[in-house]
């Protein structure tokens, strides 16, 4: 085993090990956090190696890589984390188990069209934009209103729950005011879906704020630069 396989090896160890004193901290069982590595900054080597490790789920930020890397792999769950524009819907939702950035009521009902066609159901989660950043995309609260009636009424795309990020400079007060506030919306639109709308995911966390995504109720993290720290092997 080389170097750089020994230190991703400890890399995930050690991430590993962080999550479950996270979630013993926070009352949780490890089996309700699911783990997501993010490989935008590494090669199709490294992808394979964290496989290998058992690390089978896999996210990727920019469909184009996504298009080129899910069909080498397809032993792994792959879910896209990053931003959809409409015109790559048709071609990233056969290829992913989960859509975490559906982020305006356009780019859900271009899912909604390309699913039916495909007769392939979509499962996504909305994407809140919760900070002042302008370079985040998703929804506000205030237009949450208009998504019930919505969402209910979709025939090919299920809404499995919320995603979102804090802002990049954030205390870990600051992270857990924005994760609480996730939660909260999860809760508050549970109740307006309807029962056979579960949308009990709650995507958020990444390297710098993971835990405090786990004290407030995180099912998903996303983690990257943790996993991949150290290692020569890094660009793609």
């Amino acid at each position: 085993m080389t170097d750089w396989q020994n230190q991703l090896r400890s890399n995930v160890e050690e991430v590993e090990a962080r999550i479950q004193r996270c979630c013993q901290q926070s009352g949780r069982s490890r089996s309700e956090v699911k783990l997501i590595a993010i490989t935008k900054y590494v090669s199709e080597t490294v992808i394979q190696a964290l496989i290998d490790l058992g690390q089978k789920v896999i996210g990727e930020s920019r469909p184009q890589a996504l298009w080129s890397r899910a069909p080498q792999f397809p032993q792994a769950e792959w879910h896209l984390v990053g931003h959809l524009q409409r015109n790559k819907v048709e071609r990233t939702l056969p290829l992913v188990q989960l859509i975490h950035s559906v982020d305006s009521l356009r780019l859900l009902h271009a899912i909604e069209q390309a699913a039916q066609v495909q007769q392939k159901p979509a499962q996504v989660l909305l994407e809140m934009h919760l900070t002042d950043e302008p370079s985040k995309h998703g929804f506000t609260e205030a237009a949450l209103e208009d998504l019930p009636d919505l969402v209910r009424s979709l025939k090919h795309v299920h809404v499995r729950g919320f995603m979102t990020m804090a802002a990049l400079n954030s205390t870990p007060a600051q992270a857990l005011a924005t994760f609480a506030r996730l939660r909260t919306i999860r809760e508050r639109m549970q109740t307006a879906f309807s029962t056979s709308i579960p949308a009990s995911e709650l995507s958020m966390g990444m390297t710098h704020d993971f835990e405090q995504a786990i004290a407030e109720g995180a099912t998903m993290i996303r983690i990257g630069s943790a996993l991949f720290n150290g290692i020569a092997e890094i660009t793609a």
